[in-house]
């Protein structure tokens, strides 16, 4: 069995869309979730709906303090396993989890996307305005339209989105 060497975040792969049920069963249990969830738009052949959805499919971000938490997580119906990077857990720090909620909960951001594809590095930003402000990223240009990229090393996904121009400005140089 793998030895719980942090507190914090942990990564539950969970079910094909269990994964509201899954972030409710587990404050049922008394343990700390996060289900990032966006809304987005689905067609049909009849008609066009906005529906909110999980931005990490099949994931929950649960916060484990102590070794009762994990299995208590794991007992939960619909989950099925932490993800792992070699033996060790994978963890997504707090400020990755700030940036996930950041993203969700701006209105200035949109067409979130989640990808987890390793991409060349291109030029790093600085958000400067809107609620997204002193949060650092990577540009890219899908389209002709300036998207920035959050990367979650931890889980290996970045997540993509599209964000007017004038909020970037350039990193300052380290001295």
């Amino acid at each position: 069995m793998r030895t719980l060497l942090k507190t914090g975040w942990y990564v539950l792969y969970v079910r094909s869309r269990q994964e509201n049920t899954v972030g409710k069963r587990l404050k049922e249990k008394g343990l700390e979730s996060f289900v990032p969830m966006i809304e987005t738009l689905r067609k049909w052949s009849d008609r066009k709906k906005i529906i909110s959805v999980p931005l990490f499919s099949s994931y929950v971000f649960v916060r484990i303090n102590n070794n009762r938490d994990l299995h208590d997580a794991m007992s939960v119906e619909g989950a099925c396993s932490f993800i792992t990077c070699g033996k060790e857990y994978s963890l997504a720090t707090d400020q990755e989890i700030e940036q996930i909620k950041f993203l969700i909960n701006s209105k200035d951001v949109q067409n979130i996307q989640t990808d987890n594809r390793r991409l060349l590095v291109g030029e790093m930003r600085m958000i400067e305005k809107g609620s997204l402000s002193g949060l650092e990223c990577e540009i890219i240009n899908i389209n002709n339209e300036n998207k920035i990229i959050v990367r979650l090393s931890s889980i290996n996904q970045s997540i993509t989105a599209t964000l007017p121009s004038y909020y970037l400005s350039k990193i300052p140089s380290a001295v």
